[in-house]
């Protein structure tokens, strides 16, 4: 009843539009099309134009995919879902949006957008609340981590994908580990869970389990890359991956403090504070990749590393320092309340600077990847009778995680490591590129993103809500 009620929240006036705008950019991007056939080439400044046109179907697309959150479900579904509309509209004959698969800019665009997204959830994450969910949070996401992981890779696959290399089977295997921390903290966020034992568990899992799932990705992208699966080769690559994320975490918080403290003595501003954000994001990157590792890794650490202490040295953010200039000649009590309560925002700055950075590239990375999935493989009925079983895998190897939940509700903590959302994705791209995973494959794993990411929120909520009442009626 309750999606039937959100159902009709979406009024015929609202689809209209959004029919009304799709069809506008279908037409014209059909006439920039046929321009540049009917000239017989295309040249430099032509091209530039169909990349900025590209550029803004993208992104308008994933406003458009946005309607999912009208269902309670996370913009990266739609974002997901409306790029394989229109990655297979081919289908139905209107070929316009083929181009977009083939342009270079807009396949780095999506590239870059994934280490943004990466360096965003390592500023979220914290070192310091990593150690203090203890060691249950870490046994629920070794458990979240490699039951998923065996199964896929060494039972599942196999079996029902036979004929398949073993590096496929390994990125499998590594796409069943990922856990999306950003939709099961929406959903407790949502229902003001945030502070109760599982939440904190669930959220402190996902962190470990974000750490252990890149380095699974080091080390089967490695393997991939370089065609050895000797014990000793792997050895060398998690040793090098933990080396790495712990130099960086380490001389990160040991440089980053001074070097924050040398540039600001050039400007003070947001841009500096920006630039320096970016910049060491970018760099580890580089680094990682330098070393054999996946770049994301990389902005992962960067985002470890980075504190709101790194900018103390930098200008307020400006409504912080208006704020604080209003209630400068206020009661002594009520200035330390106020302080007390925009303090948050002037930590969470970094965040806020690198988020419309984010609106721009991480939608690019989901459209374009959505876009990649071939709907015609899923006509075979064994295909998709795999993705299924496949989900069904994925389910099952993040719900056993809450049995090391500890003296807390188990299985509200398996439900809330299920989603993939978008890490799921990002191994899946990232073994598509490397030639590793096939066309079907890749849709086996998608579906499989798609239906977690799905059916965890709304199951997740009804259980918090039962819990509540449960917990109201022996009050």
């Amino acid at each position: 009843m309750e999606v039937v009620k959100k159902l009709r929240a979406v009024s015929r006036k609202q689809l209209s539009r959004i029919i009304v705008f799709s069809s506008i950019f279908i037409l014209a991007a059909q006439m920039v099309q046929a321009s540049g056939e009917s000239t017989g080439h295309v040249d430099a400044g032509h091209g530039a134009a169909i990349t900025i046109l590209w550029i803004a179907v993208i992104l308008i697309a994933a406003k458009i995919g946005g309607l999912v959150e009208k269902f309670g479900q996370p913009s990266v579904l739609g974002e997901l879902v409306i790029g394989v509309v229109l990655g297979n509209l081919v289908l139905l004959g209107l070929d316009v949006f083929e181009p977009i698969k083939q342009d270079e800019i807009i396949t780095f665009l999506a590239e870059l957008g994934v280490i943004i997204l990466l360096f965003q959830i390592g500023l979220e994450s914290n070192i310091q609340e990593m150690k203090k969910v203890g060691m249950n949070a870490f046994l629920v996401a070794i458990i979240g981590v490699v039951v998923p992981f065996i199964l896929g890779a060494y039972v599942v696959g196999p079996w029902l994908l036979p004929g398949l290399t073993d590096n496929a089977y390994l990125f499998l295997g590594a796409a069943l580990t990922a856990t999306s921390v950003g939709i099961t903290a929406r959903v407790f966020q949502d229902l003001g869970k945030l502070k109760t034992p599982e939440a904190q568990i669930v959220l402190g899992a996902a962190v470990f389990d974000d750490v252990l799932g890149l380095i699974i990705l080091a080390v089967v992208s490695a393997i991939a890359t370089l065609g050895s699966v000797s014990l000793g080769m792997v050895g060398l690559i998690v040793a090098k991956a933990v080396l790495f994320l712990v130099g960086a975490i380490v001389l990160g918080q040991l440089f980053a403090p001074v070097l924050g403290r040398m540039v600001s003595k050039i400007q003070t501003g947001i841009g500096m504070k920006f630039t320096l954000a970016i910049a060491f994001a970018l760099i580890f990157a580089y680094v990682a990749g330098l070393i054999g590792l996946a770049p994301i890794i990389g902005a992962f650490a960067a985002g470890l590393v980075l504190d709101p202490v790194h900018f103390r040295y930098f200008k307020d953010p400006k409504v912080v320092s208006d704020v604080k200039e209003a209630v400068k000649d206020a009661d002594e009590a009520v200035r330390k309340q106020i302080h007390e309560a925009i303090e948050p925002h002037t930590h969470r700055h970094v965040e806020d600077l690198i988020e419309p950075l984010a609106y721009f590239l991480v939608p690019i990375f989901f459209v374009v990847t959505g876009m990649s999935v071939k709907l015609e493989t899923l006509a075979d009925t064994k295909i998709l009778g795999v993705a299924l079983a496949i989900t069904a895998v994925a389910i099952v190897g993040k719900y056993v995680a809450g049995l090391a939940a500890g003296k807390v509700n188990k299985s509200i903590v398996g439900v809330g490591m299920i989603p993939r959302g978008e890490v799921g994705l990002i191994f899946a791209a990232i073994g598509q590129g490397l030639g590793v995973i096939s066309d079907s494959l890749f849709s086996v794993i998608v579906i499989m993103v798609i239906i977690t990411t799905l059916i965890a929120p709304p199951i997740l909520a009804v259980m918090l809500k039962r819990q509540e009442r449960y917990e109201a009626v022996g009050a």
